[in-house]
Parts: C-alpha cells; sequence; structure tokens
C-alpha cells in the first residue's frame, strides 16, 4: 500500500514539475485552449464597409494598419468578439437622426455579409449559449454591438429594433453629447448625467435584455445609469483614470460602483488611454490637417466616407503613434483587480478604433497579454475570468433579468 502511495505521489509531483517547466507561451495556450476567450470591443466593422477587404483573409497590420480578421483571431486564441457598429456623433435634427439610423445599419448589414462569407469559420452570435457552441465547433463568434446611441434617432422603439437585429449593447454615448447623456469628453454638459429619453433609453435595455455599456460616458451619466439599472452593466473598453488621467477611464470610485452593481470594466488597450505618451507633433499636425480636409464629414456621400476612413487609417502608417506595452495593460488590469475585485475586469482591445499596443498590436497577439498575467501570479482560474468568464456571467445575468421581469 505505501509502495502505491508513493507512486501516486510521485505522479502527482512529475505532473506539477511537467507544467512548471512549460514556456510562458505553451501555459498561455494550455489556458486559451481552455477559457472562452472574449474580446468586447472592435471597431472593425468599419473596414467592412470596404469592399476591398477580405475578413477571411490574414493581414499585416503594419502594412494595411488593419488588426482584426478571422486567421488572425485563430492565430491569437480569440473566440469571440463584439463588433461594434460606430457612428460618430452629429445634428440631431430629425434628417440627421435618420441618417445616422440608416447608417448604422449599413454597418450592421455589412457585418453579417463578410462573416456569413466564411461561415465554415465564424457565425454571428446572438445568446451567450452561441459562443459556447461555436467554440466546440472550432468557430470564431461575431457578436454585435452599437457604439454611441445616436444611432436609435431619438425613437425608443428602435431599440427593439435593433435587439432583432442581433445588437446585444449599445454604448449610450460617444465623444460627444447626444440625445441620451452627456459625453466624457464634451466641452459643454447638457443634461448633468442622463437626459429623460435617456432614463427611458436605461429601462427599457434592462426589459429587452441588452447590455448598457458606459464608456465614454460623463461621470454623472454613469452615476444616473447605475441608479437605475436593475442589471449589472458594462464599460466595453475603459481603463483606470488612476493610472492615466483621462475623463474617458474610470475613477476607484466608479470601479467599487460597477463592482457593487454587479458589472465588469472590459480593459481598453489603446495607449491613450494606458498611459500618457510622449507628444508627436507631426502626428498631431496630420490629424488637425485630416479635421479640415473632412469638415463636412455629416454630409459626406457614401464613397467620399470610404475614402475619409482610408485616409484616417493611412496617418497610422505614415505617422505610428507613441505606443504603450503589454506591461501597462496588465498595470491597469492589476489596478481594477485591487479596486474592483477579480470578478470585475475583462479586456476590450479598441482594435481598429486606435487600439494596439507594443506587444499585443493587433488580435494576432493577444496570447501576450496572458503571459504578462502568468508573470505576474496569475492562476489559471483568474485569467480564464479575466479572458470571458466575468463577461460572459454578465451577458447571461442580463438576459436572465429581462426574462424573469
Amino acid at each position: 500500500m505505501k509502495h502505491k502511495t508513493n507512486i501516486l505521489l510521485y505522479l502527482t509531483l512529475l505532473v506539477g514539475v511537467t507544467y512548471s517547466c512549460k514556456s510562458s507561451g505553451q501555459q498561455a495556450d494550455i489556458i486559451h485552449n481552455k477559457a472562452f476567450t472574449i474580446d468586447s470591443h472592435c471597431d472593425s466593422p468599419l473596414r467592412l464597409m470596404s469592399e476591398d477587404f477580405d475578413i477571411g483573409k490574414s493581414h499585416n497590420s503594419k502594412e494595411d494598419g488593419s488588426k482584426y480578421d478571422i486567421p488572425r483571431m485563430e492565430k491569437g486564441g480569440l473566440d469571440a468578439s463584439f463588433f461594434a457598429a460606430f457612428i460618430g456623433q452629429g445634428p440631431e435634427d430629425s434628417a440627421s437622426l435618420e441618417k445616422a439610423f440608416k447608417e448604422t445599419n449599413k454597418i450592421i448589414e455589412a457585418v453579417y455579409k463578410s462573416v456569413n462569407s466564411y461561415s465554415n469559420k465564424a457565425e454571428i452570435a446572438i445568446t451567450p449559449e452561441d459562443g459556447y457552441r461555436l467554440e466546440k465547433e472550432g468557430k470564431r463568434a461575431i457578436y454585435l454591438g452599437i457604439e454611441n446611441g445616436y444611432a436609435l434617432a431619438d425613437k425608443i422603439e428602435n431599440i427593439e429594433y435593433f435587439k432583432n437585429k442581433g445588437i446585444r449593447y449599445i454604448t449610450l454615448v460617444h465623444t460627444k453629447n447626444n440625445h441620451i447623456a452627456d459625453s466624457s469628453t464634451d466641452d459643454t454638459i447638457i443634461y448633468n448625467g442622463l437626459s429623460k429619453f435617456g432614463e427611458e433609453v436605461v429601462r427599457k435595455m434592462n426589459e429587452l435584455g441588452i447590455m448598457i455599456d458606459i464608456s465614454h460616458a460623463s461621470d454623472s451619466a454613469f452615476y444616473d445609469v447605475l441608479a437605475l439599472s436593475k442589471a449589472p452593466i458594462i464599460a466595453s473598453h475603459s481603463c483606470s483614470r488612476k493610472l492615466c488621467n483621462t475623463p474617458r477611464n474610470l475613477s476607484d470610485d466608479q470601479l467599487k460602483a460597477m463592482a457593487k452593481n454587479g458589472g465588469v470594466v472590459q480593459m481598453c488597450i489603446l495607449s491613450d488611454y494606458v498611459k500618457q505618451m510622449p507628444s508627436y507633433a507631426a502626428r498631431d499636425s496630420a490629424h488637425v490637417a485630416f479635421g479640415k480636409r473632412h469638415s463636412n464629414w455629416d454630409n459626406y456621400t457614401e464613397e467620399q466616407r470610404k475614402v475619409g476612413i482610408r485616409e484616417w487609417h493611412q496617418l497610422d502608417m505614415l505617422y505610428p503613434p507613441n505606443l504603450a506595452n503589454v506591461s501597462d495593460v496588465v498595470d491597469h488590469i492589476d489596478h481594477i483587480v485591487k479596486i474592483a475585485g477579480i470578478n470585475h475586469v475583462g479586456i476590450g482591445t479598441d482594435f481598429d478604433g486606435g487600439g494596439g499596443v507594443n506587444g499585443c498590436f493587433d488580435v494576432s497577439e493577444m496570447k501576450n497579454i496572458t503571459i504578462e498575467l502568468l508573470k505576474r501570479g496569475y492562476t489559471e482560474e483568474q485569467i480564464i475570468k479575466i479572458w470571458g468568464g466575468n463577461f460572459m456571467r454578465v451577458f447571461k445575468e442580463v438576459e436572465t433579468f429581462a426574462k424573469n421581469k
């Protein structure tokens, strides 16, 4: 009996030693194979509006600036992503609102068209269960969100309309105030939080089981949402204000409030929100010049918009930004865990919307974040929570609340 016990002990130790001797890259592979990994925010749909971008083919981010395609998702070990239908803020007259609504529909249609072209590799996902099913099938799950509630065109019924289109979260506001809420980066304050219509939007999203995204919202709007929402909320791409002092990031008090709500903060890897980088005069000047050339964006034709989007992406090629690195990213994860707890943090890259750091420049390099987490002593269980467990819990709770209402 003693002999058998010694053998079992030896085998247990051998397994442990074998695992510990694996490289951090090998350990990352093991964890990614076990985890359901999800990126809660990318702006790749803007590229899909261009007919010459093929999501099923691998692209070189150093050549065309793109950060996402299916082959690179596979290489990076990413199971799922929320593709955001982004619409910039414009005037709020009826004609402009209708135009925003129609443009958002075109973006959603472009995502469906692109993904459906590679149904053997990826599918549009609707429920949390869809994501897990597709993972088992070896396919990528593409979820849909809307970035900027401007797309609702000031009509509460459009929330249900977009839900039927597959939308599963709405970022209430973007860089400028809209008819729902004040933005964190607008120079003016209109509502000091949510508007009356914004309050209706929060209630309706709860009722329909759509996640409320407070990234970009002002502090007042953030707290208004928390006071009203009966379900957990998300910040689909936000960082810690303590580590990078910008109003786009969340304060420690907000992080604590998110934890109390049961929500999740999805760490953004856009360098400007990760670390205050040195100024880059030539790049800044190029962006100012771009703004002057395209000052009439709201009235552009579809072709003019495509030209503008190409020019915008080309700026990153001509004037590469100063970038933070993976270690800086995980510093934010560390801080959010310290303040809010391990159950309230995830990852939302903002790829193709400015996201990308040295060491995780596109979706093919996602495992480098896991490698850094491993170096810092995070356990497999904790990493699995960060990479998707926490977000999917909130996703499910929001749906459950609506079903039981």
